[in-house]
């Protein structure tokens, strides 16, 4: 079996670093001290900090992408469900170190977006695909009945990002998973106006 290279071992080592510690907190020094490479293997492979800050960004999207496509855009499952379970998946997630590491992309989007536009605009854009699949899995939620057809899908997609990521960052600051378990409750008890599942709406499903 090939050994890993030296560009891998900084990547795995670095996310793991960057997500416990933080970007800022993380000197290329700690990068390849943790990946046990030498330094001088940073600049081989990456241009600048920056440029491996993104790298790393792509390397966590990939894992959360796959949550992704195995809940809100998984067409196998009923609706409401995915959305469900793509919401407990990340608190699994959290819950594997006491909500200390939070999620990444509010890490960065918190930290990172004032020193780099180039990662700020990156985090953006995930947010935004986000929001796609939340609002995918949402007209599918109205198909099938179990959303009410007046829905305004886009802006209760836009809210459940944003305030999920919000009660994910109380939740770090608590060391306490509360926050985002009241979110969960909240969102599906009081605020997804309920459909009819008896009665299902005809058509395609549209993606956000």
């Amino acid at each position: 079996m090939a050994r890993p290279s030296n560009k891998e071992k900084l990547l795995t080592e670095g996310l793991r670093l960057v997500h416990q510690r933080g970007f800022g907190a993380s000197s290329v020094r700690d990068i390849t001290q943790a990946a046990g490479v030498p330094q001088g293997s940073f600049t081989n492979h990456f241009a600048s900090k920056e440029a491996f800050g993104l790298e790393v960004l792509e390397r966590y999207r990939e894992m959360t992408s796959a949550g992704v496509r195995a809940t809100l855009r998984n067409d196998r499952l009923p609706p409401l469900r995915r959305l469900r379970a793509w919401i407990d998946g990340q608190l699994k997630y959290l819950r594997e170190d006491s909500m200390r590491r939070g999620c990444l992309y509010g890490n960065l989007s918190a930290e990172a977006s004032e020193e780099s536009d180039a990662i700020r605009f990156r985090v953006a854009s995930v947010f935004a695909e986000n929001e796609a699949s939340v609002a995918y899995c949402l007209h599918a939620a109205i198909d099938a009945g179990e959303l009410a057809p007046q829905t305004d899908v886009r802006e209760v997609a836009g809210f459940i990002v944003s305030s999920l990521q919000g009660a994910i960052l109380v939740a770090k600051s608590q060391r306490s998973p509360i926050p985002v378990e009241r979110f969960v409750r909240v969102l599906f008890q009081n605020l997804l106006p309920r459909g009819n599942p008896k009665s299902k709406r005809r058509g395609g499903r549209a993606a956000g």
